[in-house]
């Protein structure tokens, strides 16, 4: 008795948010064409895109009308902003040499003093001047706090190298900087006259060393300088605030956000990693009527108690504060999605290619840099440029060497998180993280294998295996022989269990295929039980009517 006993799931939980649901392919066995049921697999929000993709990216759209203006104070007016800007820039060097002049170049110790006072207060005015001779109208909201306030100050977002602005309108606090930068001529000379915070490329220990240094600072009781901070540790295109580094937060004391604004028609002092570069941008800006930038200083910000046993916590929150007083957004990308974006570049895919929101998909799968580069340039080798560096469903059944079938269909679509058709390189890292890296344990290998050598020799054949893979894929003339062939390392025309297992565990995406085949073959046997219970149900039902049939027949029989 051939009863059909799948049911369809239901639409209100096929609609639901957080969930993904496949419902439109369809999988044979044993003669029966059933409906393919996908695992309700719960999609966190965490792993949800970003609302701004890509913050990385900045595009300048000149019109005719923007060229022409441009040119026209090229010719009348940079001439003297050059001017000016060589006399201020010479003034303030020459100041600098000044304040810093008998003081060793190693020196430990704050400055005090007329030294402090002259930096602070002649350097800032100069300063201010160095920005209006390059076109700049500053507008400053709010107050710097005072040292004993908020020991540090944040910036964000940070966008181009002018947001040095900060620095002048704060009162000319400390910052980090390169050690390299203080060789520089004239503007070493100028850092040197705010006592940065020195990194060093080739120290190991200068990480440690800068927060350490960043913490006697800000804990000194008002000895040293504020320090001022851009905590994002990138530019990008003020879409959106980036992760805030842990950096002007480990020291427990309170901050003073400040927050910038460039509110102009044309935007040329916005510097990302894809965009114009700095001489460009540079030229563009100085031959602006006028550049309009905004500097709000926000109210101090205490840390909890709470936030002070959790600096990441306490670095979100300031976030916040900051993301909410713009009116944007807040994404998870950091300095490292820059580096995967030169590495994507160097694989030949799309910069954007790179872009995973490193902060957080790290921390939830438990993942490094290594990971992230490696899981790269695999993903390189897969994706189609002409489908802008995606993963289809024909790149996919190519790197697996197996032709497109509905079990296969279901591993992609549980890779495909927004269901687009397609898998990017965040969707990929994802996928092989939580699908196929569990199931890739010494226990499926081993049930894997076992099922594969129908003998029971201990080894694989070429035979065995196209036989196994026929049936689960449900493809009769399935050439399964290149495949083998990489399986098979000694060339010996038969597979080990350490061949299998070396193989599986360079290549996750097969354990999550087989454990797939596995959860359809428990579906047909639920299915076939369920159809044998109905069928038993239905016995007495049956039964009765033929009952009733008979007696029908026998009183009219009696009848005639």
């Amino acid at each position: 008795m051939g009863l059909s006993v799948w049911r369809p799931l239901n639409t209100d939980q096929a609609s639901r948010p957080g969930y993904c649901i496949n419902t439109s392919s369809t999988f044979t066995t044993g003669g029966m064409v059933l409906q393919q049921r996908t695992p309700l697999l719960p999609r966190q929000k965490s792993f949800i895109p970003p609302q701004i993709p890509n913050p990385f990216i900045h595009e300048i759209d000149l019109t005719l009308t923007d060229k022409i203006r441009m040119i026209l104070c090229g010719l009348f007016i940079l001439p003297f902003r050059i001017v000016l800007f060589l006399t201020v820039l010479i003034t303030a060097w020459l100041t600098a040499f000044i304040v810093t002049s008998c003081v060793p170049k190693d020196s430990a110790e704050p400055m005090k003093g007329w030294r402090r006072n002259v930096a602070k207060n002649v350097l800032s005015g100069l300063g201010r001047l160095l920005f209006f001779s390059m076109g700049f109208h500053v507008r400053v909201i709010g107050k710097p706090a005072s040292a004993a306030e908020a020991p540090i100050f944040v910036v964000a977002p940070h966008s181009s190298f002018f947001d040095g602005i900060a620095v002048i309108t704060s009162g000319m606090p400390s910052t980090v900087s390169r050690a390299e930068n203080m060789a520089v001529p004239i503007f070493g000379s100028i850092l040197r006259a705010l006592q940065p915070v020195l990194v060093s490329r080739v120290d190991p220990e200068s990480r440690r060393n800068t927060i350490n240094e960043i913490t006697k600072r800000a804990t000194s009781g008002g000895e040293w300088p504020q320090v001022l901070l851009f905590p994002e540790g990138t530019c990008t295109n003020r879409s959106c605030l980036i992760s805030f580094k842990p950096g002007a937060f480990l020291p427990l004391v309170a901050v003073q956000p400040i927050i910038l604004r460039y509110p102009n028609t044309l935007d040329t002092v916005t510097w990302t990693w894809q965009g114009y570069t700095v001489p460009k941008l540079l030229f563009m800006t100085v031959c602006q009527v006028c550049t309009n930038v905004e500097v709000e200083f926000l109210p101090v910000y205490v840390p909890s108690e709470e936030e002070k046993k959790d600096y990441f916590l306490y670095a979100n929150n300031v976030r916040g504060v900051m993301a909410r007083s713009l009116g944007m957004p807040v994404t998870d990308h950091t300095y490292e999605d820059c580096r995967l974006m030169l590495t994507a570049r160097d694989l030949t895919l799309p910069m954007e290619a790179g872009l995973v929101e490193f902060t957080k998909i790290s921390r939830k799968l438990n993942l490094k840099w290594d990971n992230f580069q490696e899981q790269l340039k695999k993903y390189a080798s897969i994706a189609d440029l002409s489908k802008g560096g995606r993963i289809g469903i024909e790149e996919f059944a190519n790197h697996l060497k197996l032709p497109v079938s509905d079990v296969l269909k279901e591993l992609f679509a549980l890779f495909d998180r927004d269901r687009d058709g397609t898998i990017d390189f965040r969707e990929y890292v994802i996928g092989i993280a939580i699908l196929c890296t569990p199931a890739n344990s010494e226990d499926t290998i081993q049930m894997a294998f076992k099922l594969f050598d129908i003998d029971g020799d201990g080894s694989i054949t070429e035979k065995e295996f196209s036989s196994l893979l026929r049936s689960s894929l449900g493809v009769p003339d399935l050439d399964v022989s290149k495949l083998f062939q990489d399986m098979d390392a000694d060339e010996s025309g038969k597979l080990s269990y350490e061949e299998f297992k070396n193989f599986f565990h360079n290549h996750p995406e097969y354990a999550k295929l087989f454990t797939t085949y596995l959860d359809h073959q428990k579906y047909y046997l639920h299915v076939l039980q369920q159809e044998e219970e109905e069928a038993k149900n239905l016995e007495p039902f049956i039964a009765g009517n033929q009952d009733v049939n008979s007696s029908t027949e026998e009183s009219d029989k009696k009848e005639d």
